[in-house]
């Protein structure tokens, strides 16, 4: 009888895509948690203020964005189980399914963003919409970030630069993506839901 125990090596191998990529995604992952701690911490020093401004958040708008990221982060998936088996036109499709989402959700916020300008709301109006307007500008800052990778990797997926065999650059890709997704599940809840 053998045992076979997962060196880090191994543990490496299982990440998907490029381990730089991972290394990049916990180091963002470190920096919205502190935003996000220092949200909370704010949050808990000035409660009836973030409470009072966080009702006249457009939180359907929230919603959408969320389903929308969501959907956008399962075409990512199918657009990987398609290089997979080596559909290299039906990943390209997938990926720009999710790039279109994309698109949808930053359209969206910055309709979101101008209303809040119309309203006055701007960095000074108080300590809840600077926090509200940093965070989810930072967050659309990586959206973009993460469509340009996107849009990249759905060229060359188009183009047939990658293989069932040699696809780390829509592991990679999609990877990135899920961080952005993730972030915003846990901005949607922080900033528009909890109490």
């Amino acid at each position: 009888m053998s045992l076979h125990i997962n060196d880090d090596a191994d543990a490496a191998q299982s990440l998907p895509g490029d381990l730089a990529i991972w290394i990049f995604i916990f180091a963002e992952l470190v920096v919205f948690g502190i935003l996000f701690a220092a949200y909370a911490f704010a949050r808990s020093s000035h409660v009836t203020l973030f409470n009072v401004s966080q009702l006249t958040l457009n939180r359907d708008n929230g919603f959408a964005n969320t389903l929308i990221l969501l959907t956008s982060s399962y075409f990512v998936v199918r657009a990987n189980q398609a290089i997979k088996a080596g559909l290299n036109k039906a990943c390209g499709y997938w990926l720009s399914g999710a790039l279109g989402l994309g698109g949808g959700f930053l359209w969206l916020k910055l309709a979101e963003f101008h209303q809040d300008f119309v309203h006055g709301i701007n960095l000074s109006t108080n300590l809840f919409y600077m926090f509200y307007l940093s965070l989810t500008f930072f967050h659309f800052m990586h959206v973009v970030m993460g469509m340009v990778i996107l849009a990249v990797v759905a060229y060359k997926a188009y183009t047939g630069r990658y293989s069932a065999e040699h696809h780390t650059g829509v592991e990679t890709g999609g990877s990135y993506w899920h961080m952005v997704d993730l972030v915003w599940i846990i901005l949607f809840a922080l900033v528009y839901v909890i109490h």
